[in-house]
């Protein structure tokens, strides 16, 4: 296939992850408030990719699976990072969720810092501030200096401890780079799972699981084969395009979320929200930029 035709479809798949992603909010609030716990929703869906991705790539786990201690710690990071987005945006603002997530390029820099030894260039400082900045502007509320709490729904701390779960997690898996990518995936659908697992046994609520109407049941498969799908041709783009314009185009999700969250649940933002937004977005397209080329690390 010519090269231009293979850019034009990674394009067309990384649009296409943005799109799910700025969606996905839509089908878990739903079941969520059709008696479908956020715990039961996640070890179902999760545990359908799992199962499919499984059966799919059987030869390729078969060939390449192998122990490592880092597996774990992977499985409950990213298992934390989606269960808790999933569980900020069944009852907080959509767009307040995902801006708090989107924080998270901030964190890949200081977990970059402190694990993989990459020094922070002096536009990647200025974009931290640029990014605090932002989070401070959408969270502030009247009555703040007075005391009041800066993080004072739940949401937002499972969206802003979601962020970082996903940072670290991303700096751990690049130091793990002997990984093959389909164990990466399959380590994030069995971690997902896993929490909800554990939610359920916690509220003793693992008997009930398995009961839920045939309309939430197809959904449910509906959403385990969406994510399947998107983690296969998200990492078809993420291979041939460069970070910069994967960012880049990754940062439409919010569009789609904010879009989405104003026609399907009436949520709109207010102008101070919006111009936290912009410093968040802006921080986010320069994070390329964030850390110094290794020639000159080694400079210094």
């Amino acid at each position: 296939m010519p090269l231009v035709k293979q850019k034009l479809l990674a394009i067309v798949a990384i649009l296409s992850t943005a799109l799910v992603w700025g969606l996905m909010w839509y089908p878990f609030r739903a079941l969520n408030e059709r008696g479908v716990s956020i715990a039961q929703t996640s070890l179902l869906v999760y545990l359908i990719a799992a199962i499919l991705g499984i059966a799919l790539f059987f030869d390729v786990y078969r060939r390449q699976l192998r122990w490592q201690p880092v597996l774990p710690l992977l499985a409950l990071l990213f298992g934390w990072c989606n269960f808790s987005y999933t569980w900020a945006v069944s009852e907080g603002m959509v767009m307040r969720v995902l801006l708090l997530f989107s924080l998270s390029p901030l964190w890949t820099a200081l977990f970059s810092r402190l694990l993989l030894q990459e020094k922070l260039s002096r536009t990647g400082w200025l974009l931290v501030g640029l990014s605090l900045a932002g989070c401070l502007i959408i969270l502030y509320r009247p009555g703040l200096l007075d005391g009041a709490a800066l993080l004072s729904q739940r949401y937002e701390w499972l969206a802003l401890s979601g962020g970082i779960s996903f940072a670290l997690g991303n700096v751990l898996s690049k130091r793990a780079r002997n990984l093959p990518v389909p164990v990466k995936s399959a380590t994030i659908w069995v971690g997902v799972a896993l929490l909800g697992f554990i939610a359920l046994a916690s509220r003793q609520q693992l008997g009930a699981v398995w009961q839920t109407t045939p309309q939430a049941w197809l959904l449910l498969l509906l959403l385990g084969m969406t994510l399947l799908a998107t983690s296969i041709i998200s990492q078809h783009g993420v291979s041939l395009l460069p970070a910069s314009q994967t960012m880049t185009l990754m940062l439409l999700e919010l569009v789609f979320a904010a879009l989405s969250a104003y026609w399907l649940a009436g949520e709109s933002m207010s102008l101070q929200e919006w111009l936290g937004a912009a410093f968040i977005a802006a921080a986010s397209l320069l994070s390329g930029k964030m850390t110094q080329p290794v020639a000159a690390q080694e400079k210094v």
